[in-house]
């Protein structure tokens, strides 16, 4: 464990290390604060439905491009070699750098937080849809950083890491939704419905936190990050 910690200590530095992470969450409050207010007062309701409708669709620009250096920067200056041959396992490198990426995701979405008070100072908001929104987008930003850093081990361009896994991200995200489920075949629905990540993100926004999807999304991050070590390896070996 203490080498998962050491890997997640220097890459959660290395986020603040330069002026990446900080317009990163700039960028991120100013676009989240903006999508809040541009329909609040129109609806007139005490409630964040509509922020939290959209961001599905603000992680896939931005959690790509939490993850696409992780690896490929590795890889293009040269250093992925000697992080190898340091004394930790490719799994505890994977888990470290999944931790970190995690851990900035989730401090970028707590800063969103003012936004419920403000809710709450405003009007009488129904908690278990919020407190469950946030729950599935901390769910659903591991899912995308699971799926990211994986496609950043396949390739030292940043930019490429990072257009793969909108697309990988999308796909998935609206593999369960009805605009694909009314184009496929009748037998194939219910397996594209239990696939989708945008399916289960709304079912914990509803504000019940069912067993099934949290498994679900542990199992889709276990998986890639299953991946992730076994691309690693492959390229040790290589």
């Amino acid at each position: 464990m203490s080498n998962v910690l050491a890997v997640f200590r220097k890459e959660f530095r290395s986020y603040f290390n330069s002026a990446i992470a900080y317009v990163f969450i700039t960028i991120f409050l100013v676009l989240s604060i903006w999508l809040f207010f541009r329909s609040f007062f129109l609806i007139n309701q005490a409630s964040m439905r509509d922020f939290f409708g959209l961001i599905p669709l603000v992680f896939l620009l931005f959690v790509p491009a939490v993850t696409m250096r992780l690896w490929a920067e590795e890889r293009k200056m040269g250093t992925m070699e000697l992080l190898m041959t340091l004394p930790v396992t490719d799994f505890q490198v994977v888990f470290g750098k999944y931790l970190a990426s995690l851990a900035f995701l989730s401090l970028t979405v707590i800063l969103t937080f003012p936004l419920a008070l403000m809710v709450e100072g405003l009007g009488n908001p129904d908690w278990g849809p919020i407190i469950g929104s946030y729950i599935g987008a901390m769910l659903l930003g591991g899912a995308y950083l699971a799926i990211g850093l994986f496609i950043s081990s396949l390739t030292e361009n940043q930019i490429v890491a990072f257009i793969i896994s909108v697309v990988a991200c999308f796909l998935l995200f609206i593999i369960g939704e009805d605009i694909v489920l009314y184009s496929i075949p009748v037998w194939l629905r219910s397996f594209c419905q239990a696939l989708g990540l945008g399916a289960h993100f709304d079912s914990v926004g509803r504000g019940v936190i069912d067993s099934r999807d949290v498994i679900f999304y542990l199992s889709l991050i276990g998986f890639f990050l299953y991946l992730n070590v076994r691309s690693i390896e492959k390229r040790s070996w290589a």
